[in-house]
């Protein structure tokens, strides 16, 4: 049967769709950040379920949390990097559809070992979503309010803190945690829709490839700045984690009140990503110092607010508040990315992955030396001021490049 093509009736006009307006578009990559925020916090706060119904003790669950952490580490530079050729739209999709399936399929795992896997696998596009959606996110914006719109993005992930995590673990505790990852998967396949709908439908850059991607392994700036945020960004890391264990021993509060006093950490760093990109903006790294210097004081103080329920949780919000470095510094790698930022901006995520791993590491064994539950507040001091001594590095090789310049131009 041989198909006509009908003309268009007289006198009715084709209507192009209305591009999204750019609030709409980071809102729907913010439903993104919300589900991945959600399921790297709420899975901790899983893990005696999991592990009672898999039938495991606690540190080897410990290994499920962990499994995530390397699929954000290897799936960051990796997806990134292969799907160079493919246009954005299309890849924040791909992405959070691998997302939603994976922590789908978790939701279902029989057993320790098939949990482990999925729980890598849902880890891949983690760091991809987060570099490629921040790149889509300041394309919407003029160059003066690049900070604030990926720090909107970013408020997803906060915001997970405060109410994503709090209700997966109601449901963990009023059904089952596989209902947990049900609702991330559910959250994932929201943002799918989303984004195929409000998303600008862009071409893939001119000369776009993945070797050019790699390309941002060549600049030193990229590695000071990932520098900072996988040493800079432990300090809160080495904290965070063992803050319930402080407010049980040494705070001395109830059971009831410890997911309170977390709450305030997912304030704190809520507060911080909508004021500090509007001060980064306009002085990005000024402001990285000053956040850094900021959590080196507020990790200083935590030994001594310890002892009370208010100053802790006063104290733990401040701390929060200096989470706003993620935002910053992802700026300042498409910055010295060049022409290879979705690469550097992927690579953002393996680096505080890596302080994931670095503060808790290095917490523990003060804890264990003998050095008491507050302990790791002088490491999150410490690891904060390398940070800040690493950014203090960039910004003088940035100087010495641009002494460099002036007699050329002159």
């Amino acid at each position: 049967m041989t198909h006509v093509s009908r003309p268009p009736r007289k006198g009715v006009a084709a209507v192009p769709r209305q591009p999204a307006s750019p609030g709409l578009v980071i809102l729907a990559l913010a439903i993104g950040a919300f589900a991945i925020g959600t399921t790297e916090f709420a899975t901790m706060s899983l893990l005696p379920y999991f592990a009672r119904d898999l039938g495991i003790d606690a540190p080897t669950a410990g290994h499920v949390i962990s499994a995530y952490a390397l699929g954000v580490v290897v799936g960051a530079p990796l997806l990134t990097v292969l799907a160079a050729r493919v246009p954005r739209r299309t890849l924040l999709i791909a992405l959070m559809g691998m997302f939603a399936l994976f922590n789908g399929l978790c939701a279902f795992a029989p057993n320790y070992e098939s949990l482990l896997l999925l729980r890598f696998l849902s880890g891949l596009p983690h760091g991809a979503y987060f570099g490629i959606g921040s790149l889509v996110a300041v394309s919407l914006v003029p160059h003066g309010r690049r900070n604030q719109a990926v720090g909107r993005m970013f408020l997803g992930l906060t915001v997970a803190t405060i109410v994503g995590v709090p209700f997966a673990n109601w449901l963990g505790q009023a059904l089952t945690w596989r209902w947990g990852f049900g609702l991330v998967a559910a959250s994932g396949l929201l943002t799918m829709i989303l984004v195929a709908r409000l998303a600008p439908r862009t071409p893939v850059e001119p000369g776009a490839s993945p070797l050019r991607e790699l390309g941002a392994l060549k600049h030193l700036q990229v590695w000071l700045t990932l520098a900072v945020g996988a040493i800079g960004f432990g300090g809160l890391f080495a904290v965070y984690t063992y803050l319930a264990d402080v407010l049980l021993e040494v705070t001395h509060v109830s059971p009831a009140t410890v997911p309170l006093v977390l709450g305030t950490f997912g304030v704190g760093l809520t507060v911080g990503n909508i004021l500090v990109p509007w001060l980064a903006d306009r002085a990005l790294l000024p402001t990285a110092a000053g956040l850094l210097l900021w959590s080196a004081a507020m990790t200083a103080l935590f030994p001594l607010a310890a002892g009370h329920a208010g100053t802790i949780s006063l104290n733990v919000f401040f701390i929060g508040f200096g989470g706003a470095l993620g935002t910053v510094l992802q700026t300042r790698l498409m910055d010295v990315a060049r022409h290879a930022q979705g690469l550097a901006a992927a690579l953002n995520h393996s680096a505080f992955n890596f302080a994931n791993a670095l503060g808790p590491l290095l917490g523990g064994m003060a804890i264990a030396g003998g050095h008491g539950w507050t302990s790791p507040g002088w490491v999150g001091t410490g690891l904060a001021l390398g940070g800040f001594a690493i950014l203090m590095i960039s910004i003088a090789v940035d100087r010495r490049a641009r002494m460099r310049l002036e007699p050329a131009r002159g």
